[in-house]
């Protein structure tokens, strides 16, 4: 059996690695801290706010159809008057006439029955309403989508991380083919395989790299602030479960409280508001008016050269009743009903779109929690295996590849372990972002789940500035290393040649 030499270790140059890969800058920043600056700076979070505020503005304006209208009029005219004398005395002369009319006043009308009006009131209250239930589903989505671009961020240093240990390992394997081959021990094929796995861990690399300062652009360019630093998770990791552990309750928590349900619900009651609007346009109206007005006259009138002043105070109450619209008032109602058949579709629609995906995002969350035990598992089955190769390859019953194959598997399953982790964090959130529950607490639910070595902000005093925290670096997850295996030495004893056979006997054949 020929003689291979031990394998180096490794512990001091993925120390080393972590040391390096890990050296953040001044502070990192928790999911909560990002959260807030996402607050500030998103576009999309900041469309939605001033959109309910102008949401919130109109829907104000309907009360004015109910409440009175009072205006102040003031006005002053000249007139230039010429008196043309048709018959009796002083017939077809002309008499020139110059005079100013001067009048001020203040009118106030009361609207007393209308139906139309107060049902544009109720419209905007129901309004108000929709265009908060349209705000909620804002920052639900932005705290999904900081915490999908904060687990990316984290997701792609663990990738990055594994990648430069797996080429630490590749390359011992790589020198070690090298040596094997010099002192004859082993065969080109050795080499050409490690160094093949070694260029592709390389490129494995240069991609991990370009992939982690693309989520990090996407995460500055999401909360307004360059250099990011998402803070990892503690060690070890506890995964948040689903409760309760019943998809039907689940479902049925959002089928009260999910704000697109709410949305739509308060749409079908605007649109049944619309058809008695409609339905009033056959109705009568009844205003109060109430006015004060004064006007003036200084050097008379058109058929008077004495100056007067007329105070006039005046109330009443007008009445109106429409009679014939051209068919416009029987045609409104007809669309009005239609319209609400539409919203009674949509909130049935909503309704059946949330519960799918309230649906479907529980039993993804259950999946995941599964996932992450069964990788856990194959992670240490992984472990195991390149111990076994690795042993198999020192005593000559493995081959290199059968030890690269295994460094491969142990490294992918480390990632996608770690994958999985971040999904079920997430998920837990997408699941109650689609059962319309998710709040700023949930988050800070998982925001525990972080290192604690972390930066983070102190509240601060009323009327005080608040400081930054000081930073602590953050710790790498450790990776498990393989430990070298004790080779026994190894003396074949010396070759014997074989003996060259006996030669053949010829027998001669009988003579007759």
């Amino acid at each position: 059996m020929p003689f291979r030499p031990r394998l180096l270790p490794l512990s001091a140059a993925l120390a080393s690695l972590f040391a390096t890969l890990f050296a953040l800058p001044a502070q990192g920043q928790t999911l909560n801290e990002l959260y807030e600056s996402a607050r500030g700076f998103d576009a999309t979070y900041q469309g939605a706010r001033a959109q309910y505020d102008a949401s919130v503005a109109r829907a104000a304006q309907a009360k004015a159809g109910i409440l009175p209208a009072v205006g102040l009029t003031a006005g002053a005219t000249r007139n230039n008057l010429d008196i043309d004398t048709l018959t009796g005395t002083g017939r077809g002369t002309t008499t020139p006439r110059d005079f100013t009319t001067q009048n001020i006043g203040i009118n106030a009308t009361q609207p007393l029955y209308r139906p139309a009006n107060w049902a544009t009131y109720e419209q905007g209250k129901r309004q108000a309403e929709i265009a908060q239930a349209v705000l909620t589903i804002a920052e639900q989505d932005l705290i999904v989508r900081v915490s999908q671009a904060y687990f990316d961020v984290l997701a792609s240093q663990d990738s990055l991380t594994l990648v430069r240990a797996q080429k630490v390992a590749v390359a011992e394997q790589l020198a070690s083919a090298k040596r094997n081959f010099e002192v004859g021990t082993s065969t080109i094929t050795d080499t050409r395989e490690a160094q093949a796995r070694y260029d592709l861990v390389i490129a494995q690399e240069i991609a991990a790299e370009n992939d982690l300062q693309v989520k990090k652009v996407v995460l500055d360019q999401l909360v307004g602030r360059p250099g990011s630093v998402p803070v990892p998770l503690a060690q070890p990791v506890v995964l948040p479960t689903a409760t309760p552990a019943n998809i039907e309750a689940w479902v049925a928590q959002a089928e009260e409280a999910h704000p697109a349900i709410r949305q739509a619900q308060l749409g079908l009651d605007v649109a049944g508001l619309e058809i008695r609007k409609a339905e009033a346009g056959h109705k009568p109206t009844l205003d109060a008016n109430l006015g004060y007005n004064i006007t003036r006259n200084p050097h008379g009138t058109s058929t008077s050269t004495v100056g007067t002043r007329i105070d006039a105070a005046s109330v009443g109450v007008v009445f109106n009743l429409p009679l014939f619209a051209g068919f416009a008032t029987e045609n409104r109602i007809k669309e009005t009903l239609a319209l609400e058949d539409q919203s009674r579709s949509v909130l049935e629609g909503t309704r059946r779109s949330v519960a799918q995906a309230t649906r479907a995002a529980y039993l993804g969350l259950v999946s995941g929690a599964g996932q992450v035990k069964a990788l856990e598992a194959a992670e240490a089955s992984s472990q195991s295996a390149l111990d076994a190769n690795r042993l198999g390859y020192q005593v000559g019953v493995r081959i290199n590849i059968d030890v690269l194959n295994s460094q491969s598997q142990l490294y992918q399953t480390k990632r996608d372990l770690a994958q999985a982790r971040y999904n079920v964090l997430l998920g837990n959130l997408k699941l109650r972002q689609a059962n319309g529950t998710l709040t700023v607490d949930d988050m800070n639910a998982i925001n525990a789940t972080l290192a604690k070595n972390g930066s983070t902000a102190a509240s601060p005093a009323p009327g005080e500035q608040p400081q930054a925290a000081p930073s602590v670096p953050v710790a790498p997850p450790p990776i498990p290393v393989v430990p070298p295996v004790p080779v026994q030495p190894f003396n074949p004893p010396a070759p014997t040649m074989p003996s060259a056979p006996p030669p053949p006997v010829i027998l001669n054949p009988p003579v007759r």
